[in-house]
């Protein structure tokens, strides 16, 4: 016997705004949104809301940033504002001069102490083609979430890794943090599907590039933090800090002899030292097991030999492990 199909009904738009209400969740705690659409900052889950017909929305013509408060600040506010004016101007999208204000408002309105913060800005609504000049003007969004960070046993254990089927994004698209995510989306499913932490893209070449939203890096037989380059990988905030950091710190510079771009391919990262992840949401994390082969040599894993240069336990806080949080920069509330 066939099913029936309920009756699809017109609704008005009290009924619309009622039937909002329905779709109240534990897992929709977001705490707080800046809408230019809105024209201001609602903190109601259920009126979070980008217009159908935004650009960014169907067409993914969009850029965005992460960024993480804790304890009320703002790590890595102008840098992350700054690259993100790079990605607009890339694809001739203005930016709105109040950013920063807007950041730091819409974070105050949350009341979150520890929270992420998920900056778009997107072409704007109008139509459904892929003709730009359609849409009636940029809209900037921003969406207040909490932030758990893994585990300590976490950090201690390391994560699993292996290289994807799917290549790194091409010059150009490599550069923009543009809401066009199909790629890292396929990278972060293909992880899960395959019961391990992250993969990483390579290159038409083989060589290693990043993971879905993390940047990566090995530390070499000699000491040497190898980066791969970023005329093929997004420059990535956190890794950037702790380039700068390992060139910078008396203790760091005792374990990392020099800091390099190169290009390396999966056999070389079996043979280093170690290998990290470096994100927003991870600061740096070190790899245990990369392509099925357990990785690291001396103190087994990045996390027990980044223990050893943290500082005091008032301040352990500011360290994940040795790279991001040893000097902090750039903080706002």
């Amino acid at each position: 016997m066939a099913q029936e199909i309920p009756a699809i009904k017109v609704l008005s738009e009290t009924e619309a705004l009622q039937n909002l209400n329905r779709h109240k969740h534990p897992s929709r705690n977001y705490a707080a949104m800046y809408s230019s659409w809105l024209g201001g900052i609602t903190t109601d889950p259920n009126l979070m809301m980008v217009p159908i017909d935004d650009h960014g929305f169907h067409r993914g013509d969009a850029v965005f940033e992460a960024m993480k408060c804790a304890r009320g600040k703002i790590y890595t506010l102008d840098r992350h504002l700054d690259r993100m004016r790079v990605s607009a101007s890339k694809i001739g999208l203005e930016l709105p001069p109040s950013l920063r204000e807007i950041a730091i408002e819409t974070t105050r309105a949350s009341n979150l102490d520890t929270c992420l913060l998920r900056y778009y800005v997107s072409r704007g609504p109008g139509g459904f083609t892929t003709n730009p000049y359609e849409s009636v003007g940029a809209q900037t969004y921003l969406v207040i979430t909490p932030f758990t960070p893994p585990t300590e046993s976490k950090y201690q254990a390391g994560v699993s890794a292996k290289t994807s089927r799917y290549q790194v994004k091409e010059g150009f698209f490599a550069t923009v943090k543009s809401c066009n995510y199909l790629p890292n989306v396929m990278l972060k499913k293909e992880a899960v599907d395959s019961k391990l932490d992250f993969t990483v893209s390579l290159d038409e070449a083989g060589f290693i590039a990043e993971g879905s939203t993390e940047n990566f890096a090995i530390l070499t037989d000699d000491d040497t933090l190898l980066v791969p380059g970023f005329e093929r990988t997004l420059r990535g905030i956190t890794l950037t800090r702790a380039m700068e950091l390992a060139s910078e710190d008396p203790e760091l510079k005792k374990r990392i002899r020099t800091v390099s771009h190169g290009k390396f391919k999966p056999s070389e990262v079996l043979k280093a030292k170690e290998a990290f992840f470096f994100g927003t949401t991870l600061d740096c994390i070190g790899v245990r097991e990369f392509d099925g082969q357990a990785m690291g040599k001396g103190l087994g894993s990045a996390r027990a030999r980044c223990a050893s240069v943290q500082p005091s336990p008032a301040n352990r806080h500011r360290v994940r492990p040795a790279f991001c949080f040893v000097a902090l920069t750039s903080w706002h509330r």
